[in-house]
């Protein structure tokens, strides 16, 4: 039977890392459970991590959250099936409970089956999207080792999948009640290796090494991604050794063992058939055929752009127009109109009688060359 949180009690207190006392929180009677929070808390990280990674290569805005919006309810699944399907004996073994299969919150997530389930549900959204696999998984791969990190956490609060004992002064302390429900009997106050803590440090060291690698080596095509997954099966290998958690075990090893060596071995040789095929970056995030028509934005924006300046020519002729149809200036040119006429007349008149009178005092003689 798994311990939760909320049935383990304090430690002893011998030195080393105390676990916490406490795992779940209750908001009236919503249980607040630090496991999920964990989780939901390294799907946030990891979020902006590929949304600012995958913007850099040139992908789309909002298809990260997309492709997360399937492949984290696709990967929870997978990861329990395969955690299920692993450790058999607590749901299927002659005590087990095969409803506890369902009881997520207690801790038990499958790496191995969240990995390829998780990205069939961002395949299925970035295929309707028309967008390659490839470039999202790489920008995605740090950020899942430091989701990964984040969620360990939630191991240490539930004090499961802890290592061996040992007298290291970062030995953990696990209450008696999480050791006896384990059918585990040491001395009190027993230290055992903090695996959570470990992996945790290996991930967000993976995470730094993936982004140095990426940014000097330019790595395109899924490279960046399958080098995560060699990266983490390394460290996984030596951590499961210190593992002493029940698992299946063949061959004399754990089975998450064989799985390490398996998939960490077929991930160096896909990541060095891709090297040698496709040096360098993807060229484009989109499929073929499914790319963007560059011109037809261009037209869209240069037909905005007139439409801009359409607009503009006819408030500058309306401006114009109102000018030259002023109703101060139309009113002054009647005035002149009507004044000119009048003044003329007067003028006439006044030139007719001077040459009447000019014309009376000096008359011609009458053998004039001019009569």
């Amino acid at each position: 039977m798994r311990v939760t949180a909320e049935s383990a009690g304090g430690t002893g207190g011998f030195g080393g890392i105390p676990s916490p006392s406490q795992g779940v929180w209750y908001l009236g009677p919503i249980p607040i459970r630090a496991y999920a929070l964990a989780i939901l808390a390294g799907i946030v990280v990891a979020g902006f991590i590929a949304i600012r990674r995958y913007r850099a290569r040139g992908g789309p805005e909002g298809a990260v959250l997309d492709a997360i919006f399937w492949a984290v309810p696709f990967g929870i699944v997978g990861a329990r099936i395969y955690h299920v399907f692993s450790s058999p004996d607590a749901y299927f073994g002659p005590n087990g409970d095969p409803w506890l299969a369902f009881a997520i919150w207690n801790g038990g997530l499958g790496i191995w089956g969240a990995i390829p389930a998780g990205a069939l549900g961002a395949w299925i959204s970035l295929r309707r999207a028309g967008l390659r696999l490839a470039p999202f998984a790489d920008s995605l791969a740090p950020a899942l080792a430091v989701a990964q990190a984040i969620g360990r956490l939630g191991n240490y609060f539930n004090q499961e999948l802890f290592g061996a004992s040992t007298t290291l002064p970062w030995g953990l302390q696990i209450s008696e009640q999480t050791l006896r429900a384990q059918g585990l009997d040491y001395p009190a106050g027993t230290l055992f290796h903090p695996t959570f803590l470990y992996e945790l440090l290996w991930n967000l060291a993976l995470a730094g090494v993936l982004v140095w690698l990426d940014r000097r080596l330019r790595l395109g095509h899924g490279r960046v991604f399958w080098l995560y997954v060699f990266g983490y099966t390394l460290g996984r290998v030596w951590i499961e050794y210190l593992r002493i958690d029940e698992a299946e075990e063949v061959l004399g090893l754990r089975l998450n063992v064989w799985t390490s060596i398996i998939v960490g071995v077929a991930a160096l040789i896909i990541f060095i058939v891709i090297s040698r095929r496709h040096p360098g970056r993807d060229e484009s995030v989109w499929l073929p055929g499914r790319e963007p028509d560059e011109q037809s934005e261009d037209e869209a924006e240069t037909s905005a752009d007139d439409e801009v300046d359409a607009a503009s020519e006819r408030d500058s002729d309306e401006v114009v127009d109102t000018a030259e149809t002023d109703p101060v200036d139309d009113a002054e040119e009647n005035d002149m109109s009507d004044e000119t006429p009048t003044e003329t007349v007067d003028e006439q008149a006044d030139l007719e009688q001077t040459r009447t009178k000019a014309g009376a005092e000096d008359p011609l003689p009458e053998d004039d060359p001019g009569r």
